[in-house]
């Protein structure tokens, strides 16, 4: 501001000393002139201030929402990262008015997508409570909502059939999705684990093999019918996987760490739009 009123004052001077070649019409059309273009300067700039006050709120609240998404078990530290590397670069390169406006469009956009996974979260966590209250554990893993099945009560060691107690507990894993509209149009991977104990020969050949044919045992409880006293789900929303010991959740140097690895998980697949939120904010 003090640049820009000295460079109207030495305009001032300049006029005043050459002023017999200049009518005073003339004089004032020039002072017009820059008076309108030092009322154009100081509301660009009271915008740019509003912006920047309007961009710094809008980064505050992406991290109150990061931090939230941390807590419920959801990793987002590296597209946390990324996103303060591009607001970084975003600033620099918003030398004008418009670009800061871009600015603040973008970290809008990110804060509503952020708010919008971590609802869809919250509503999942929500609607599978139940399951909790009968000890099954639903936690985030891989940035998955993943339902998990004790092994040890669902199998005998060696085995893929399931025990009476194991179906019964599939069977209400069943009731619960079955009973939910928004649940039932979702897809599940019905995932096999076992620990670190090598197993070689018998029908499964090994680890891939015995929590592959677990996890298809699993699958088929959950989707015979009712009357069959089956859970009853569409089988086109599930699949089977089998992970062997390639995958555990503790370590398998004690033997409650390997009792824990000895599992079936019920991983609820992220749909279209929620890919696409993820996958927007890298």
């Amino acid at each position: 501001m003090r640049r820009f009123s000295g460079k109207l004052c030495a305009l001032v001077l300049a006029l005043a000393a050459v002023g017999c070649g200049h009518s005073e019409a003339e004089w004032q059309a020039q002072l017009d002139k820059y008076g309108k273009l030092e009322s154009q300067y100081n509301d660009e700039k009271s915008q740019r201030e509003r912006l920047e006050e309007e961009l710094a709120a809008t980064k505050l609240r992406v991290a109150e929402l990061s931090a939230r998404l941390k807590e419920m078990g959801v990793n987002l530290d590296q597209i946390t990262s990324e996103l303060e590397q591009g607001a970084t670069e975003k600033e620099r390169l918003a030398k004008d008015v418009e670009q800061l406006q871009a600015a603040v469009d973008e970290y809008r956009r990110r804060a509503e997508q952020l708010e919008q996974i971590r609802s869809r979260f919250e509503v999942l966590q929500a609607k599978l409570k139940k399951l909790v209250s009968l000890g099954l554990k639903v936690e985030i893993r891989h940035n998955r909502m993943v339902i998990r099945l004790p092994g040890d009560v669902l199998f005998a060691s060696g085995s893929d059939q399931l025990r009476d107690e194991g179906l019964d507990v599939v069977l209400a894993v069943a009731e619960v999705i079955r009973t939910d509209s928004q649940l039932m149009s979702r897809f599940f991977q019905v995932a096999g684990h076992t620990d670190s104990a090598p197993l070689r020969g018998g029908k499964f050949g090994d680890n891939w093999g015995l929590s592959a044919m677990r996890a298809r045992s699993v699958l088929l409880a959950l989707v015979a019918p009712v009357s069959q006293k089956g859970g009853g789900l569409d089988p086109t929303h599930l699949h089977v996987a089998g992970y062997g010991d390639t995958d555990p959740v503790e370590s398998n140097d004690k033997p409650e760490g390997k009792q824990q690895n000895r599992r079936v998980e019920l991983v609820l697949l992220p749909n279209v739009e929620e890919m696409l939120d993820l996958k927007s904010m890298l």
